[in-house]
């Protein structure tokens, strides 16, 4: 009996049971249960078996250039140059254990979802009740559900008793879900399918029944398990760029070397010679430094962003923040407080205004912009009562924070009412509780009966439509009891409503002295409207500023939510964010209009619209894709399982750290601590100071390496020795990089780093101003070690003198122009000359290693050097000065002729 997916609540639950082959009353018999058991297997998410460390470590060496290094120390092993090889081989030794140690473990979010399955289940099995492990459970069980049981399979639900589930992970929709057992229609999303249960989602509040329809891959959250699995793993923009430039390289350096090694040896040169030249031209063409150094800025850009509240899990999440040029955000949380605030009331034919944020008590009751007196306004006093005194909710303060203890509404309604000096305490002696009438979703009212003095009264809270149905009289400003006037009520209700406020009713009326039981019965006729309280979620007012400054920084801002659309619309235009209008408001797209779009349709759509609510998770996975097919680099952000797909799939995953499922934590490459937004608009700030820092490194490193590479070619060109050996060139690129270009990490952010729009994704790491620079200061690299190796020969100096004079101009004028590259486009003395000291540090470490390579006789064992003198020391100096002269003139007079950015 294999059932294909189908539309469950679609039909009727009877239908559903006929179809399962099962009894509502008895449920299934053990025999049945074993063989379906045997067909469909155990209700567990299937987990994907991740590489072994041997195969991770493996593919360290799996790069282009890498290449090139194993096959110059294979050479220089077959020309027994045992030492060269040696260092050749430990460059690539350190390079791939760094990569391997900082390389992200696979992934976990399969295994939380796997875990988060494995719970204990209610069922009814052969007539008899028992708790079973959900891993048992097979389509036709019955099973029961009661306040905080976690729903551990599908369930086509058929009896509910005022059942609440939070489905808040799996739809992102933060209000509990109240479910009925009756049909829906077969295009209606997660979220509204009310006759159904979702394996991992929460029981809340009430009872019920359910049948079992899926189980383990085959449930919702199954699919959003094959979504992760099916995700696919993006390079950041840098790491493209860096692979393009490095297969570019492969093939240059190839090209160089097979003609290098010709030409030296049609001009008479012994083979191993020639091998010898091509093997430095490859050592000095590479940039052996770069993914070390690469990897320990990025993870020094990870301590930066912790300590603004940003902890990344992938290090190259802090190079692909700075790219980033959208930004898709939950809304609830993360945009929001994540705590109902009542801001209007309407009482006594009069509009209140509430300030203060939260459950925080402090704030004031405003009319017309004044403080007002409850002595005043008795209907005012009224309905604030009643919203107090009508709930089973408090509001407690813990660590500074006031948080809600029991329904959200109801600790916003205790909040507004102390605001207004009201206190539950104080409330509670004035009006001691008798009995209620809970809530119950069939009714959409709550009522409670009160003693107060010599008397007792009802209060009543509901829905607008059914606080009506049983009030007919008001009150009036003054406290008199009035007809009352249903259009200017409801009116006022949809003014609310269309602002995105969620709006309850309220009434009250006097009854029996001596009644001590409350039913529906009481609370039927005779009520005495009071007035209405309209609240939200209302939005962080940090991150108002923090969308300001992103959109100001070219980023586009998105919400994508579970919420419903005018409450998203309205949060958003608060917020600011800019995005397709429609009749004067901001346009929010339901996940219900989205399943018609086409992918070329989505795509268009995606980019001009700024909100989209009711959406599933995989059409958040779909508009993470169409955003990134039109070329954009995504962040998103998410909390909940549903979000696991698109955190995964985008650019980089964002993932909440207080109020995130370990499904979104895991398929996220960052966490926020704090699940505030503005916290990611200082983790892009950052992430663009560590891209910028990243993109000098590269403009200072490369410039080495097409010096190296040249000095090679002039020797050739010139038929003279080589000024450089294998070893003294990787020397050179790896101490450097270290001691001199990591220095660079530490730069501070330039001003004005969040006015100008993100790195487009297709632009390249050198822009042609950054190539010409490259060219210049590797043009001078050249001829300065070049013309001093000669210039050192011709007076007689030995030829380990003469290379390690070449090697130092190489180090020493790497030196200067790292002050240069402190800035690619402003002076030194504009951004300060010791606002960064970690440069004076390097160099003078620098200095002293080169100063051991010269002296210490183990160095010139292993690197071929030897003493010099200081007249040579003065000439290298002052080919330093000059590089970095020619390189300042060369900055001013391109920033005299063009104003746009260098990089």
């Amino acid at each position: 009996m294999e059932h294909k997916q189908q539309h469950w609540h679609t039909h009727s639950y009877k239908q559903v049971a006929e179809a399962l082959k099962t009894n509502l009353q008895q449920g299934l018999s053990p025999d049945e249960v074993q063989a379906r058991l045997q067909q469909y297997g155990e209700n567990r998410i299937t987990t994907k078996k991740s590489q072994s460390s041997i195969v991770r470590f493996l593919l360290q060496f799996h790069q282009p250039l890498i290449y090139i290094l194993l096959g110059a120390t294979a050479l220089t092993l077959f020309l027994e140059e045992y030492t060269d090889a040696a260092v050749i081989f430990a460059v690539v030794l350190i390079n791939s254990i760094i990569g391997y140690v900082q390389e992200t473990k696979a992934l976990k979010a399969i295994d939380a979802l796997s875990k988060s399955m494995s719970t204990r289940a209610t069922v009814i099995r052969d007539g008899r009740q028992s708790e079973i492990n959900s891993l048992g459970l097979v389509p036709g069980d019955v099973v029961l559900l009661q306040p905080g049981d976690k729903i551990p399979a599908d369930l086509r639900l058929f009896a509910v008793k005022n059942l609440q589930v939070d489905e808040s992970a799996l739809t992102g929709e933060s209000v509990a879900t109240e479910k009925n057992p009756e049909t829906t229609d077969g295009d209606a999303l997660l979220g509204d399918r009310h006759n159904m249960g979702f394996a991992t989602t929460v029981v809340t509040y009430g009872t019920g029944k359910g049948l079992v329809v899926a189980t383990g891959d085959r449930t919702e959250v199954g699919k959003i398990n094959q979504s992760i699995a099916s995700a696919e793993e993006l390079d950041t923009p840098l790491t493209l760029k860096i692979k393009k430039f490095s297969h570019t390289l492969l093939w240059v350096i190839l090209s160089l070397a097979l003609l290098i090694l010709a030409l030296a040896y049609l001009r008479g040169e012994s083979l191993a010679d020639a091998f010898m030249v091509a093997v430095a031209l490859m050592v000095g063409a590479i940039p052996e430094g770069l993914p070390a150094a690469v990897t320990i800025m990025l993870a020094i850009g990870v301590a930066q962003m912790a300590k603004r509240r940003a902890i990344i899990r992938k290090l190259v999440a802090v190079e692909t923040l700075g790219s980033a040029n959208v930004i898709c955000s939950d809304k609830t949380g993360t945009l929001t407080e994540n705590q109902m605030t009542v801001q209007k009331i309407l009482a006594g034919g009069e509009a209140f205004e509430l300030t203060g944020i939260g459950y925080n008590p402090e704030g004031n009751v405003l009319f017309y912009g004044q403080a007002v007196d409850l002595s005043e306004k008795p209907a005012l006093h009224q309905v604030l009562t009643a919203g107090l005194l009508c709930s089973n909710s408090r509001i407690v303060e813990e660590g500074g924070r006031w948080t809600a203890e029991g329904d959200p509404t109801e600790a916003a309604l205790i909040s507004a009412a102390e605001k207004a000096g009201i206190t539950r305490q104080q409330t509670d002696l004035q009006y001691p509780r008798l009995d209620e009438v809970p809530f119950q979703s069939e009714n959409q009212y709550m009522g409670s009966l009160h003693r107060h003095e010599d008397q007792t009264v009802i209060f009543l809270k509901g829905s607008v439509e059914s606080v009506l149905r049983y009030a007919d009289r008001a009150l009036d400003k003054t406290g008199e009891i009035v007809p009352l006037d249903f259009s200017a009520v409801q009116q006022a209700a949809d003014q609310m409503a269309a602002e995105g406020l969620r709006v309850l009713a309220f009434a009250f009326k006097t009854s029996n002295p001596d009644q001590h039981q409350l039913d529906h019965q009481d609370l039927s006729e005779g009520m005495v409207f009071t007035g209405l309280q309209g609240m939200i979620d209302p939005p962080r007012k940090e991150a108002v500023d923090a969308v300001s400054l992103c959109q100001q920084a070219g980023i586009q801002v998105k919400m994508i939510t579970g919420d419903h659309a005018l409450t998203a619309a309205n949060i958003a235009e608060q917020l600011g964010i800019r995005g397709q209008t429609e009749n004067g408001r901001l346009l929010a797209l339901t996940g219900l209009e989205l399943q018609g779009f086409s992918d070329e349709q989505l795509q268009e759509v995606a980019g001009a619209v700024a909100v989209f609510a009711r959406v599933s998770p995989d059409q958040k996975l779909r508009l993470v894709k169409a955003l990134q097919a039109s070329g954009k680099v995504v962040a998103m952000t998410g909390d909940g399982v549903n979000d696991g797909p698109a955190l995964k799939q985008a650019n980089i995953g964002i993932a909440m750290g207080i109020t995130g499922t370990e499904v979104a934590k895991d398929a996220s490459d960052m966490l926020l601590t704090d699940d505030n937004f503005a916290s990611i608009e200082a983790a892009v700030e950052e992430g663009r100071g560590v891209l910028d820092n990243l993109t000098k490194f590269i403009v200072w490193t490369l410039p080495t390496n097409l010096g190296e590479a040249l000095v090679i070619l002039a020797s050739i060109a010139f038929s003279t020795q080589l000024p450089l050996a294998p070893v003294q060139i990787l020397w050179i690129n790896m101490t450097t990089a270290v001691l001199l270009g990591l220095m660079l990490t530490f730069e501070p952010k330039e001003k004005g780093i969040m006015d100008r729009p993100p790195v487009p994704s297709d632009k390249p790491i050198l822009t042609f101003p950054l190539i010409m620079r490259t060219l210049l200061v590797g043009t001078l690299l050249m001829l300065s070690s070049f013309l001093l190796f000669r210039y050192e020969l011709s007076l007689g100096a030995s030829l380990a003198e003469a290379q390690t004079v070449a090697t130092t101009v190489f180090i020493v004028l790497e030196g200067f122009y790292l002050f240069n590259c402190r800035s690619l486009r402003r002076s030194v003395r504009e951004i300060g000359w010791f606002s960064n000291k970690w440069v004076y540090v390097g160099a003078f470490t620098m200095l002293l290693l080169q100063l051991v390579f010269i002296h210490a006789p183990v160095m010139n064992t292993l690197f071929h050097s030897a003493p010099i003198g200081l007249d040579s020391w003065i000439r290298v100096l002052g080919a330093g000065v000059c590089l970095f002269v020619l390189v300042s003139l060369e900055k001013t007079i391109r920033r005299k002729y063009t104003e746009s950015e260098a990089f």
